[in-house]
């Protein structure tokens, strides 16, 4: 039997999923007005960012098997905003909060600052539809 490679794992997620969210925040930014689109934008952002602080157990599950308890702690704390980040931005899109939002979203803007998005990327739109997926 051959060996079987994983090609999806949780730092590749993690990584698709900070472009998305530097992209998002991008485009939030330049909204002038509330309106739908912003709020797509605003649920996508705390809905990856939940994502990528569920993937973090996954992604040191390794180093600990390992006995790298200190790599482990450095990525966990490193990682440790989003999960906070997340909870803060999806409870004020569900109260339409937007000043909360416009104070959150500098800090995950400056948080993932070193995140390179290409000029012909292929991330699409993930955020559409996102504000209803948030509210369920």
């Amino acid at each position: 039997m051959s060996r079987l490679i994983k090609t999806e794992t949780t730092g590749n997620d993690r990584t698709r999923l900070s472009k998305s969210v530097v992209l998002a925040v991008r485009e939030l930014a330049k909204q002038k007005d509330v309106t739908s689109e912003a709020r797509d934008l605003a649920a996508f952002i705390a809905l990856a960012l939940q994502a990528i602080a569920d993937g973090i157990d996954e992604s040191v599950a390794a180093w600990e098997k390992r006995g790298y308890w200190v790599k482990a702690d450095r990525f966990r704390m490193e990682w440790l905003w989003t999960g906070q980040a997340a909870a803060r931005l999806k409870k004020a899109v569900l109260n339409d909060d937007w000043g909360t939002i416009a104070l959150v979203l500098p800090h995950i803007a400056q948080k993932l600052g070193k995140v390179q998005i290409a000029e012909n990327h292929r991330l699409g739109r993930p955020w559409v539809g996102m504000y209803e997926r948030l509210k369920e």
